[in-house]
């Protein structure tokens, strides 16, 4: 397991984190502030500016000058990049912005870079997989993403291999750690329902290989330190449908179990278009790392649901609450941190 790893190596310092906004990139960022103090930083939005701290500083992903000076002023030696917008309905509906925001950056991080001797780690997301195949998705097959946002990732990455073909390109899931807002997870827009006891309706035939950030946290950590290039997997050893990941947030959460609604892709609206099965296999990634990279999401097999009631099963000797969830769904238990 990657959180019983000691000893990872060290990146190239100073570091560059993008996309800090997100899941992924708002957790690697302390995470890896917390190992090297003052060697740390990350960019958002000019227009966020909700999102402030040490070491955060605003400068717009499209603006190629102000990337440059920040190259010029802090001598990047590594940049993990962990940008784009993952809503989904709002990249259907603007596939104008979703451009912009999910391939121009890229291009304009790429450029900024030129000249510079850098460690490049690029997140890239299972949807650029349309889900038809079964899943257990390997690097080599071959993508076809069904929703805007997944097109311009896969876009993303093509930019990548061409451009800075030594770069190590990591296909995530669903990370599954805090978020800045408090509503940017997988986990807060379904415990969001349930806490305010609305109800929340999820997909049976979705299914993802999501990862704890803490996991995740680390194989960054590893890769940005070695020269493995190319495209990597990055799921998780649970394959979880969407219902079933909401049921683990209803029940640990021990929230009101009849909340949860379940419905199949067909059933919902065209827009915006689902994936089915994006499983991936991580077995490449675990053998250039030389261990494995990812604990299951929920580490305790106790909160794995077995049927479609799994979640309304509540043992009066049994803790069932947000606390929980916050200790055992946000923050893998099992790593040593």
């Amino acid at each position: 397991m990657i959180c019983r790893v000691e000893n990872l190596p060290d990146p190239p310092l100073p570091l560059l984190i993008t996309g800090i906004s997100g899941v992924s990139g708002y957790n690697a960022l302390h995470y890896f502030q917390k190992l090297y103090p003052g060697q740390v930083v990350g960019i958002r939005q000019k227009s966020n500016w909700p999102l402030r701290g040490k070491a955060i500083v605003p400068c717009d992903a499209e603006d190629t000058d102000g990337l440059r000076r920040l190259f010029d002023r802090y001598g990047f030696r590594a940049v993990l990049n962990c940008g784009g917008n993952c809503a989904l309905k709002s990249c259907e509906l603007d596939p104008d912005m979703a451009w912009r925001i999910n391939l121009l950056p890229v291009r304009v991080l790429l450029d900024a870079m030129a000249g510079h001797d850098v460690r490049f780690v690029h997140l890239s997301i299972d949807l650029v997989f349309s889900g038809q195949r079964g899943g257990n998705h390997v690097e080599s097959d071959y993508n076809d993403p069904v929703t805007v946002y997944g097109k311009t990732m896969a876009a993303a990455e093509h930019l990548v291999e061409l451009a800075k073909p030594e770069a190590c390109i990591l296909r995530i899931s669903l990370p599954m750690g805090i978020s800045y807002s408090g509503h940017a997870g997988a986990i807060d827009w379904i415990q969001a329902r349930f806490k305010a006891n609305k109800p929340a309706t999820l997909y049976f035939d979705e299914v993802r290989t999501p990862t704890y950030t803490d996991c995740l946290n680390r194989v960054c950590q590893a890769v940005l330190a070695s020269d493995v290039s190319g495209v990597h997997h990055c799921g998780g050893p649970r394959k979880l449908s969407l219902f079933q990941i909401a049921q683990v947030v209803n029940r640990v959460g021990g929230y009101n179990p009849n909340n949860l609604m379940g419905c199949y892709r067909e059933e919902a609206g065209p827009i915006p278009p689902r994936a089915g099965n994006v499983t991936m296999v991580s077995n490449k990634l675990a053998n250039v790392l030389g261990f494995q990279p990812f604990d299951p999401w929920p580490f305790d097999d106790r909160f794995a649901p077995t049927h479609s009631m799994w979640h309304a099963e509540r043992s009066p000797s049994e803790e069932f609450s947000p606390e929980l969830l916050a200790r055992v769904l946000y923050r893998n238990p099992g790593c040593v941190l």
